[in-house]
């Protein structure tokens, strides 16, 4: 049987990128899917890429607690469930701490911190009625070991490790388990446009000499939300290529 066959999961940031190819992954694993991201025309269309009858589109700000219950709500509506919640929404703002605005730094840490706080808050309460539930929060490398010019980003990812232990800790005897990934340099639309030389530093931090791809982030998240990893809850799991080990 599929790894996720008859579940219902929820994808926050799902239009593109890691979000997409982690729907790309469950879909292929028996999933029905919701994905929420802010541009609906391009929620839509990855909807469409996955199937009409495998997943639907509804637009989140996932910063307003509103938004997100009404992306949970037409899950259940649509599917009867919320087996797995995967809050990956986000955004950067990159500028050293000395140019950074407090708008750049508020702005990060309400979709990245905030949003995550609200997904899994609002996935908890609903999937605690059920006694069980995976959630699963994307966290970063720059939550470990902090990168320059991302005083906001680094803040907010590792902020998303704390929110998972205490999450996890507070979801456990209810059944519903909570844990987060790190990816480290995943190859991505926004990577390759950095500088030759910026990515050639990265490169060389990477014991396994070379970029991650977004499906293999996605295969580590299908562990996370499945069965597999059915005693695992309140974990940080590096997808890094042994990056800053």
């Amino acid at each position: 049987m599929a790894l996720l066959e008859g579940r219902t999961a929820v994808i926050t940031g799902g239009a593109q990128g890691i979000g997409f190819a982690i729907a790309e992954r469950f879909v292929a694993e028996g999933a029905r899917i919701v994905l929420g991201d802010l541009d609906l025309a391009a929620t839509e269309a990855a909807a469409k890429r996955l199937g009409d009858q495998s997943a639907t589109a509804v637009r989140c700000d996932v910063t307003d607690g509103a938004e997100v219950d009404a992306l949970l709500a037409h899950a259940v509506a649509t599917f009867g469930s919320l087996d797995v919640m995967v809050n990956n929404a986000g955004i950067t703002r990159d500028a050293t701490m000395r140019t950074m605005t407090e708008d750049q730094f508020d702005q990060v840490v309400a979709v990245h911190l905030k949003g995550t706080w609200n997904g899994t808050r609002k996935a908890a309460a609903i999937m605690r009625e059920r006694k069980s539930g995976s959630i699963v929060n994307i966290s970063s490398l720059s939550g470990k070991v902090g990168m320059v010019g991302q005083t906001n980003y680094s803040a907010a990812k590792a902020g998303i490790v704390g929110l998972t232990k205490a999450a996890a800790k507070e979801m456990a005897h209810h059944g519903v388990r909570v844990n987060a990934v790190q990816p480290g340099l995943i190859r991505s639309a926004m990577t390759e446009a950095m500088p030759a030389k910026a990515w050639a530093q990265k490169m060389s931090e990477i014991p396994m000499g070379r970029a991650g791809e977004p499906a293999e982030v996605a295969s580590v998240v299908l562990f996370l939300a499945s069965g597999l990893s059915s005693y695992m809850t309140g974990t940080v799991l590096e997808v890094t290529g042994g990056r800053f080990m």
